[in-house]
């Protein structure tokens, strides 16, 4: 005899319930893993039982095979369904369009216009606003200023540094050059010793033969 027909409801002993799904789960997964082999197949089965226990079998990487599934859903319904992404798109467009009015009536207000339908409160947060940024930008401004003071005197004590070195090459320069003249007027003084000197010998050489003459 065959068996019969069970009834497609929700089990309700928990035992019965539990065999079951544990019976059906194990062979819907090897039909998975069947179908994939045989076709060639991405497939992938992800099961949360009663218990939100976690049963799943994925052909390939299980990261790629939602992002496929994702990117193919969102392609299907751009192409099935354009007048939902136009009207997508209006919407997006009415937003941007929203505040970027609100952006221009802040610019306004900060700007000390259209200030005729605030309260006293948005007054307060107003000038509170302002005074922050004030303080922002005195704040940007001291940074600014202080940077500059330190590169200016960075290249002050570079430049001073330069001059140092260039008084120390023009002070060797001029030694030298003073020496260099000293030596050179030393020059003729000696040779004009010498050549007196070499006139006194000869004169006093002459002066001994004259006597040796006499002499003999």
């Amino acid at each position: 005899m065959g068996r019969g027909k069970i009834a497609i409801r929700r089990i309700d002993n928990s035992t019965s319930r539990q065999v079951t799904f544990s019976k059906r789960r194990s062979g819907l997964l090897k039909k998975a893993k069947e179908l994939a082999i045989l076709c060639d197949a991405q497939v992938q089965v992800i099961i949360f039982s009663s218990t939100n226990k976690l049963y799943e079998f994925s052909s390939s990487s299980l990261t790629s095979v939602i992002e496929r599934y994702n990117q193919y859903k969102d392609e299907n319904n751009q192409v099935m369904n354009p007048t939902s992404a136009i009207k997508l798109w209006q919407m997006e467009a009415s937003v941007l369009k929203q505040r970027l009015q609100n952006l221009h009536e802040v610019h306004r207000q900060l700007m000390g216009e259209e200030l005729c339908g605030l309260g006293f409160e948005d007054l307060q947060k107003l000038e509170k606003q302002l005074e922050i940024s004030l303080k922002g930008i005195h704040m940007k401004k001291e940074e600014i200023l202080t940077n500059e003071i330190q590169e200016l005197s960075t290249k002050g004590s570079l430049i001073h540094q330069q001059n140092i070195e260039l008084y120390k090459k023009i002070y060797e320069a001029r030694a030298y050059a003073a020496t260099s003249d000293e030596n050179i007027g030393f020059a003729p003084c000696a040779l004009s010793v010498i050549k007196t000197h070499s006139l006194t010998n000869l004169q006093l050489s002459q002066q001994e033969n004259e006597r040796t003459s006499v002499h003999h």
